[in-house]
């Protein structure tokens, strides 16, 4: 398989758990205690996937996160959040674009196998559906946007089912947020028009020389 993963996490219990798990399945595990450590590898380390907790310090995941994707040669490298911590709808808006998926722990083997895999299986049809839409001569604007609308239609339907689960909302008699309730509305709108988007380039694909 021969593909590197970065587990960052401060919990070296955590880490030498899931290197375990990434070695048995293999993948090749590169471990950072911390945020600060993980930028520092990647300084001269390219994983093919980072597995970035949310719970760190003194450099916590999100802030982990916005210095990776604000860096040219790093911010291509799909990011697995996990935590114990629940993600709030605020942050769900934030940050799902920059996220390739989100799982809670404690994380089972078999659901982070389903992740990682999904991610990958994402990207590899996004890029020979990118091919295809190269040789018919669509324009590049549009192959690029239909690839990151691939990434947020799956992320975003994720981070909803995640955030109704944790916000109590399917409980009957829960009272959940105002605020809570509009960023879930926002989440849900942001599939519609983001599948609606998706269809019309599809149709565009399909009718390419």
């Amino acid at each position: 398989m021969d593909l590197t993963i970065l587990i960052v996490d401060d919990s070296p219990f955590i880490v030498d758990g899931l290197a375990a798990i990434l070695t048995r399945k293999g993948y090749t595990p590169i471990s950072a205690s911390g945020g600060d450590e993980c930028i520092r590898i990647l300084e001269t380390v390219k994983p093919d996937l980072i597995l970035l907790d949310i719970m760190m310090e003194p450099m916590d995941g999100w802030e982990t996160l916005e210095t990776i994707k604000k860096n040219p040669v790093t911010k291509e490298i799909p990011v697995l959040m996990f935590s114990a911590k629940k993600i709030t709808p605020a942050e769900a808006q934030e940050h799902s674009m920059s996220i390739d998926d989100f799982v809670s722990k404690p994380v089972s083997p078999a659901q982070l196998m389903d992740s990682i895999q999904r991610i990958f299986s994402r990207r590899n049809d996004v890029n020979l559906e990118t091919l295809v839409a190269q040789n018919k001569g669509l324009d590049p604007a549009v192959i690029e946007e239909y690839g990151a609308l691939r990434k947020s239609i799956e992320v975003d339907r994720n981070l909803l089912v995640v955030l109704k689960s944790s916000s109590g909302m399917d409980v009957p008699g829960h009272e959940v947020s105002r605020e809570d309730v509009e960023a879930l509305r926002n989440i849900e709108d942001k599939i519609y028009r983001s599948e609606r988007r998706l269809r019309e380039i599809n149709d565009l694909i399909g009718k390419a020389a």
